[in-house]
């Protein structure tokens, strides 16, 4: 079984997340998207799973400071991917990949779906 959890560290819904595995016992790699970056192909396997309203984050302060031509021009995946690439603060988090599998945020009730427990 392969899971990695993509967020960022001071973040508290993945503190939420990084807790939750670590009491269920769960070997999980964290990647933390700001420091280690992310490319497309990580962005575009997420949207073959996940929609683009899930993966950005409307409600949050990066969406808000955007212009409205910007938050306009997400149309497709291509922009979606493009803008979460340029800015990574404005992916819901935390991203869950478990083992093809993902979960975006994070609640007991989910993870405890996902993982069967």
């Amino acid at each position: 079984m392969t899971i990695t959890l993509y967020g960022i560290p001071n973040c508290d819904t993945v503190k939420k997340a990084r807790v939750w595995l670590a009491e269920q016992q769960q070997d999980f790699t964290f990647h933390d998207f700001k420091k280690q970056g992310l490319t497309g192909d990580i962005v575009a396997g997420w949207l073959g799973h996940l929609s683009r309203d899930v993966l950005v984050n409307r409600k949050g302060t990066t969406w808000r400071a955007l212009p409205d031509e910007r938050k306009a021009a997400i149309v497709d995946d291509a922009a979606a991917i493009a803008l979460m690439l340029e800015f990574p603060s404005v992916i819901k988090r935390p991203v869950l990949d478990k083992d093809g599998a993902f979960a975006v945020s994070f609640s007991d009730a989910q993870y405890r779906q996902l993982f069967a427990l």
